[in-house]
């Protein structure tokens, strides 16, 4: 029973959630007693609205981490495709064709990250963070810094349409979890992505298309981004050029935060979903304690540190349990 019991133990802890589990429970509780109507309905109602828009991006992130590359123009690409899908409106397309038409955009943008990463051998940090002053130039260029005006034509009910205290926006984030789960830990995929993240040239050796699996991935996630940033758009009926700034870190952080190794080879879309819970929790119970707003970012920084360190420190203490 005992030995049963240990077991048990040893390997909830091996799991690579485990410690971002351990600091959400942890930050939830020391919010909710430095302000009580933190767990109230009203305000996780409003905890539920913004999670999806950090939350779809991260996964995308995470996808493409696994894989062994890094995308820092995620954010620039939130706030390019509401920009195209009102623009698509004003010069005539349907609604449901201009919508289309957008994540499209969002799919070439990804497409063009991966293309030069792998054509010229060069890190997709660089390629990527290229790609975030571009598209984010070419944002403030289209609107000349202003939002254009939001198309009144364009339902945003099977999106972001409220249902008590959800949006639709939750269900839709749901959805794209079970998907990449499924893909992640149920499909030769999945199973592709992990091998060629962690050793790329093993991965090579046992016949996998290496490019082909990145290439998608830099595609998913641009299309995720480009997803999460209409979600957003629809959300506030309007279209800010300064939509998504500081995304990217935030993505990353709530990506590593979960579990997902910056070397590649290791993640889980299920870490990924704390992260980003965590981070926007953070940010919502500062705002619920009336702290100063820059406070945000020293706590997301010591939270992915603090994520990294505990997941090291009980994954070895672990390892040492006799069962």
């Amino acid at each position: 029973m005992g030995s049963g019991f240990l077991t048990s133990l040893k390997r909830i802890l091996l799991l690579r959630e485990i410690s971002s589990l351990i600091m959400l429970a942890a930050v939830i509780l020391v919010f909710f007693s430095l302000a009580p109507l933190f767990l109230s309905r009203e305000n996780i109602s409003v905890i539920l609205e913004i999670i999806p828009e950090l939350g779809i991006v991260a996964l995308g992130v995470t996808m493409l981490m696994i894989s062994g590359e890094f995308d820092l123009s995620v954010g620039s690409v939130f706030a390019f495709c509401p920009i195209m899908l009102v623009l698509f409106i004003n010069w005539g397309l349907p609604p449901a064709l201009a919508f289309a038409g957008a994540l499209l955009v969002a799919v070439a943008l990804g497409a063009i990250n991966g293309l030069v990463t792998l054509t010229f051998g060069i890190p997709s940090f660089i390629t990527t963070l290229g790609a975030m002053l571009i598209w984010r130039g070419a944002v403030l260029l289209i609107s000349g810094g202003w939002p254009p005006p939001f198309p009144s034509q364009l339902s945003t009910a099977f999106l972001v349409g409220k249902m008590s205290i959800f949006r639709a926006s939750i269900f839709w984030y749901l959805l794209v979890v079970v998907l990449l789960w499924i893909v992640l830990e149920r499909s030769d995929f999945g199973n592709w992505m992990f091998a060629t993240g962690g050793n790329r040239t093993a991965a090579r050796a046992m016949g996998i298309n290496t490019e082909w699996v990145k290439l998608s991935n830099f595609m998913l996630c641009s299309f995720l981004a480009g997803f999460a940033g209409i979600v957003q758009s629809f959300r506030l009926e309007t279209t800010l050029p300064s939509m998504g700034n500081g995304l990217e870190m935030e993505a990353i952080a709530a990506t590593v935060i979960g579990g997902t190794a910056l070397s590649g080879g290791v993640g889980t879309v299920i870490g990924t979903v704390i992260g980003s819970f965590l981070i926007r929790i953070i940010d919502n119970g500062l705002i619920m304690a009336r702290a100063p707003s820059y406070w945000f970012r020293v706590f997301i920084g010591l939270a992915t540190i603090l994520a990294v360190i505990l997941n090291t420190f009980v994954r070895e203490r672990a390892k040492k349990m006799r069962c």
